[in-house]
Order: C-alpha cells, then sequence, then structure tokens
C-alpha cells in the first residue's frame, strides 16, 4: 500500500465496472461477481468513512486527499485495532494444515500449529520481495493441490539490445506512440509518456506494453521489437511538410542543428542513425530520398526487446492460483474447503490505475464475507 501510486496509494478507479473489467488484462472477468459485489464506489465509501477523503485525478486515479500513502495505512491499521484484531508480525507460516480435504489451521516456522475455521492466503506475488511478497503463497497452493500458472513479471520496464539508451537515460517524452511487434505481427500499441533509462525503457506506456512482451519471452519468443512514433499526431506527409519546413530554415546549418526544433537533443544524433544520415552534413544537401528515410525513423524508431527486468521489480505479477479452481463468488478453493486465496496470488493482474487495488480488495471483501458466512451456516 505504502508504495502504490509512487507513494500516494491509487486506492481504486472511478471507471465505470465494465471498464475496471476490461483493464484487468488477466482473467478479468473472474472478478465480475466480487467487483460487483463490493466495487469502486463501495472502496471509495469505506475509506471516507475511515477518515480518508479522496480525490479523482486524470484517468479516473483515485488518491487520498493528502498525497500520502501513509494517511491509507494508517487508517486501516487503526480500523483493525478498533475492531480487536489480533495482528501478529514476525510470524512465518510454515505449511497449510489439511485433513481430508478440510483445512483446519495453519503451521509456523518454530512448530507452533494456529488452529482455524478458516484461512485466506493474501500473500501476494514474487514482486518487491522486501514488502514480503516472497511467492512462498504459491507453494502453499500447490501443495494444497491447486494448479499454479506460471509467474511473469506484468507492468515491468523493458530491457534493449541497443547500447544507445544509455546516452538518452533519464530522457521522458510525452505524446509518443510505442507499438509492439513480434515477428513483424503488431502485438499492441499505447500513447503516452515513457521514459528511456540505462538498460532500456519504463514510463506508462511502456509498462501496460509489458505484460504481453513479457509473455512473449516467457514462451521463448525472439524478434521482439518495439518502434517509437516520434510524432504520432502528424501523418506522414504532414510531418514531411513539417521537415521540409524546417530545412528550409536551417539550409545552411549541419544537420543535426537542422533539427532542433522537431527532437530533443538528446534524441537527434540517434534518429538520424537510424535513418542513416550523418549528422555533420549541410541540411540543404539532404536529398529528397534521404528525407523519406527520416521522416520514416522519426515515426518507427526501433529498439530490440530482449528482456524485462527482474521480477522483483515488477509493479504486478501475472500468473498464480488458476482461477477456475476458485469460486469467484466466494474466493474460496473448490479443492480445499475453508481455504480462500485473494490478490496477486490469483492468476488476475491489471493495468496501473488503481485496478489492481480494487481487484484485491474486491476479493478481499468476497473471502471475508463467506468465510463467516459459512461458517455460520
Amino acid at each position: 500500500m505504502m508504495i502504490t501510486g509512487k507513494g500516494r496509494c491509487n486506492v481504486t478507479s472511478a471507471d465505470e465496472i465494465p471498464d475496471i473489467i476490461k483493464n484487468v488484462v488477466g482473467n478479468g472477468r473472474f472478478l465480475n461477481s466480487s467487483l460487483r459485489a463490493f466495487d469502486n464506489a463501495d472502496v471509495m465509501a469505506f475509506f471516507e468513512r475511515l477518515g480518508v477523503p479522496l480525490k479523482i485525478e486524470r484517468g479516473n486515479r483515485v488518491f487520498p486527499q493528502s498525497d500520502r500513502a501513509v494517511q491509507v495505512v494508517d487508517a486501516m491499521l487503526k480500523y483493525l485495532r478498533d475492531l480487536r484484531v489480533e495482528v501478529r508480525i514476525n510470524t512465518t507460516v510454515h505449511a497449510l494444515v489439511i485433513e481430508d480435504g478440510v483445512l483446519l489451521g495453519v503451521c509456523l516456522a518454530d512448530g507452533a500449529k494456529l488452529e482455524a475455521d478458516a484461512v485466506i492466503l493474501a500473500t501476494g506475488g514474487a514482486s518487491y520481495p522486501a514488502t514480503g511478497s516472497t511467492g512462498d503463497g504459491y507453494a502453499f497452493a500447490h501443495a494444497a493441490g491447486h494448479t499454479v500458472t506460471p509467474i511473469f513479471p506484468a507492468l515491468i520496464p523493458l530491457v534493449t539490445r541497443e547500447s544507445w539508451v544509455k546516452d538518452v537515460q533519464g530522457l521522458s517524452l510525452r505524446n509518443v506512440r510505442a507499438i509492439l511487434y513480434h515477428a513483424g505481427k503488431k502485438e499492441q500499441d499505447f500513447f503516452g509518456e515513457m521514459l528511456f533509462t540505462h538498460f532500456g525503457v519504463t514510463g506508462p506506456i511502456i509498462l501496460r506494453l509489458s505484460r504481453r512482451a513479457s509473455e512473449l519471452l516467457m514462451e521463448g519468443k525472439k524478434d521482439i521489437e518495439l518502434r517509437l512514433n516520434l510524432k504520432p499526431a502528424l501523418t506522414h506527409e504532414k510531418l514531411r511538410e513539417r521537415v521540409d519546413r524546417d530545412f528550409a530554415a536551417y539550409e545552411q546549418k549541419q544537420l543535426h542543428n537542422g533539427m532542433i526544433d522537431l527532437l530533443p537533443r538528446r534524441l537527434i544524433d540517434i534518429v538520424l542513425n537510424a535513418a542513416g544520415l550523418d549528422t555533420k552534413r549541410v541540411v540543404g544537401q539532404i536529398s529528397s530520398k534521404e528525407r523519406e528515410r527520416l521522416v520514416r525513423a522519426l515515426q518507427s524508431l526501433p529498439l530490440t526487446i530482449t528482456g524485462t527486468r527482474p521480477i522483483a521489480e515488477a509493479i504486478v505479477t501475472a500468473g498464480g492460483v488458476a482461477t477456475h479452481e476458485i469460486d469467484p463468488r466466494s474466493m474460496e478453493s473448490k479443492i480445499i474447503r475453508h481455504l480462500y486465496f485473494v490478490g496477486e496470488l490469483v492468476d488476475v493482474d491489471a493495468n496501473t490505475g488503481g485496478y489492481n487495488l480494487q481487484a484485491a480488495f474486491s476479493m478481499g471483501y468476497a473471502a471475508g464475507c463467506y468465510s463467516v458466512w459459512n461458517l455460520e451456516g
């Protein structure tokens, strides 16, 4: 919670329910029942009742008005204390205690056993292990007989083969389009902001593309390419006209200096190299065919994707406990009675924008309610 929304805690999205489900790119339809039972309006009302005023920002992202994630966490901890919930920290669970298909409790690392009428596994995925999400929940689920679909990083920066990214690391681009290709076939494309790093690329549109790229890499696919349209607002013809106007104004200058109105300075030579043009040539000497090559480079700058950053750095983990083995209304295991799964541990993942937390809240509410209702008969 403390690290979501860059430390501001993006508690949910104000989107309509169908749009939230659409943004849950990994098994979104599985959430239909739980999301409608405890939706984003319920989440917002819950935090408002706890004394956390909220606000809606661009993209329908919902944040605390204070812009402080710690306010959300403190409110939840106070709520637990008010309900006299016992919280045990530094208490490692070693295994689930299961007999004849019924969960009876948990076994701790020190050998002690905690009896329980129900257990809700909310251990998170395998990203950000320093927060406690070390992936042990997958082992618990597997030991209980559940299928765990292969996990892979989603919402993760991408690593590129090209070394020139180091020369522009820290450069942020707005209003660009990133297009993901595999074997020459277009897979996805998104418009918005991105950032160059010493290893490759990141930023909002790259993170959205990264799930598919990560999936292809996990499948052992090669020939994965990213093409950047640095001028997506212009057609090829309009951009050619723009280049011609700029070149007419700077015809006596070297080519590098003739591009200063088109691109950030650090990116100029990279684009010119991609177009096969010598940066020191005089602008007025650039032929019509060479200008066409330049326009193509501006609207399709290639990057070869060779990998992702480690899963420990992923915002969310894709894959996990198979959804067909979980009751979507209650989150109860279809294999072990009184065992429930929620959150990132389940094979459900979403885009950025508050969708992953909303999914966790909806699943958690369902598991909490049904675990009590089942015990009460």
